[in-house]
């Protein structure tokens, strides 16, 4: 049976792209991100990788609006973070971007369930696409089960979780309520290989059948033969040496 020529020249949703970006931060006379052209399509799974001091936290940083563009443009969903206010990027991130922050950013004091759906507390569109089979708290709770984190400790303030676990608990957040982005940084580095694997495991599927682009950074290139795609920093970053120089 042949294929329509329609079906073969459908082209790949870009979900996240950017165009002659540059990036300078404050202080510093050479810009630390200059990228040409990166473009991301839905469902895609990215490895992003480069030494350290290249740009790579500064540039999803850019691709999640928490920084803006000197030069350039980032879009997501073919919005351009530059364009909207600070209130309306905050308000874009929440309903279509999960972040895995490398420091995780969890609110220390909340349990973990309540630290899973606070994307669903603060976007009616994740806290909607959460609910689809249930309701938002089982698919947290459905979350925090494919990560492995013992059930004895849902009800336990963030703090008083190890390294590791908050690690777990920042991913099943990033992933709660289907974004159309996930972006991760470095979110393997506190579990061991077992758990490494089973992490992969849990957010490979979960962006997959979500159908969500996944940015993921990551040192260990033991992790590289999972994903399809790999982007090395310094070969798109005109600025690398500049980025490293500044992180020295």
């Amino acid at each position: 049976m042949s294929t329509s020529p329609q079906a073969e020249t459908t082209p790949l949703r870009v979900v996240l792209a950017a165009e002659a970006l540059r990036f300078t931060w404050p202080g510093v006379k050479t810009p630390c991100i200059d990228i040409e052209a990166l473009r991301i399509t839905a469902g895609e799974a990215v490895f992003l990788h480069g030494p350290s001091g290249c740009g790579k936290s500064t540039l999803l940083s850019l691709l999640a609006g928490v920084l803006v563009a000197d030069e350039g443009r980032v879009t997501l969903l073919g919005h351009d973070w530059s364009k909207l206010s600070g209130t309306q990027r905050d308000r874009s991130r929440v309903a279509h971007v999960g972040y895995i922050f490398q420091q995780f950013n969890l609110l220390p004091y909340l349990s973990v369930l309540d630290n899973v759906l606070l994307p669903c507390r603060f976007s009616a569109r994740r806290e909607a696409q959460a609910a689809r089979n249930g309701s938002s708290r089982d698919e947290a709770e459905h979350l925090l089960d494919q990560m492995g984190l013992d059930r004895a400790l849902w009800k336990r303030q963030a703090l008083q979780l190890s390294v590791g676990q908050q690690q777990r608990v920042a991913a099943a957040r990033a992933l709660i309520g289907q974004p159309e982005v996930v972006i991760a940084d470095e979110p393997t580095s506190a579990l061991d290989e077992d758990r490494r694997e089973a992490f992969l495991d849990v957010l490979l599927t979960a962006c997959a059948v979500n159908h969500s682009a996944l940015v993921f950074v990551s040192h260990d290139q033991r992790i590289a033969q999972r994903f399809a795609r790999h982007v090395l920093l310094p070969e798109i970053n005109r600025a690398a040496g500049n980025a490293m120089a500044v992180d020295a």
